[in-house]
């Protein structure tokens, strides 16, 4: 055989090499991605269910909490807050609504505690015979009427007083009707920020 051909030979075994390795590397670069991406997904998945198992997003309907929280107004309600500790006064809370009487749950401002008498007289709300001061809520109420909060329960309150159904109208809350604590609104964009607790200083000392 003449060198010419010997070297042809060479170079065609060589070229056939180079295309197999080419080959094993492009192989290997694809399962490299598709591990890489299922990785991915498998990890936003767990992500996704712990997010929604610790969270929830909740949409404000109806004018009950003007005039912080507003009518197609998205919200985020943390689902463990109250593992770690019970309902305190001036969360805005996501609940279940008493009855079952709808299907979109409600959300309102806790205002009595368990153990707590609770008086709406004189266009104020009282806990315990102080009168509160709220400086969220958009009118004065103009209904009246005292309750006794007992154990395991919550009265709750919509900040728009006078146009909200809540505990004035069908007693304190049970507990377990409680969906979680809201505490961020991501909708629209101009709401977008930390939805503040109010604590009722005066009340300190109290239950």
């Amino acid at each position: 055989m003449s060198s010419d051909r010997v070297s042809e030979a060479s170079e065609l075994g060589e070229t056939s090499q180079d295309e197999q390795e080419t080959s094993s590397e492009g192989s290997l670069g694809l399962r490299s991605w598709l591990q890489d991406t299922l990785e991915t997904l498998l990890l936003a998945a767990i992500l996704f269910f712990v997010i929604n198992l610790l969270t929830g997003r909740y949409q404000v309907h109806g004018q009950s909490m003007e005039p912080g929280l507003h009518d197609g107004q998205y919200l985020i309600a943390s689902k463990v807050a109250y593992w770690l500790h019970p309902p305190e006064r001036g969360d805005v809370v996501v609940l279940e609504p008493p009855n079952r009487n709808s299907p979109v749950p409600y959300i309102k401002r806790v205002i009595g505690l368990p153990g707590d008498l609770v008086e709406v007289r004189d266009q104020r709300v009282w806990v315990n015979g102080i009168a509160i001061n709220e400086p969220y809520i958009s009118t004065p109420p103009n209904y009246s009427g005292n309750w006794v909060v007992d154990e395991g329960k919550y009265f709750v309150l919509g900040d728009n007083r006078n146009n909200s159904s809540d505990s004035h109208a069908w007693g304190a809350l049970q507990e377990e009707h409680i969906i979680g604590k809201a505490f961020f609104s991501y909708w629209p964009p101009e709401s977008w920020g930390r939805i503040p607790h109010y604590a009722f200083p005066e009340l300190q000392g109290t239950q």
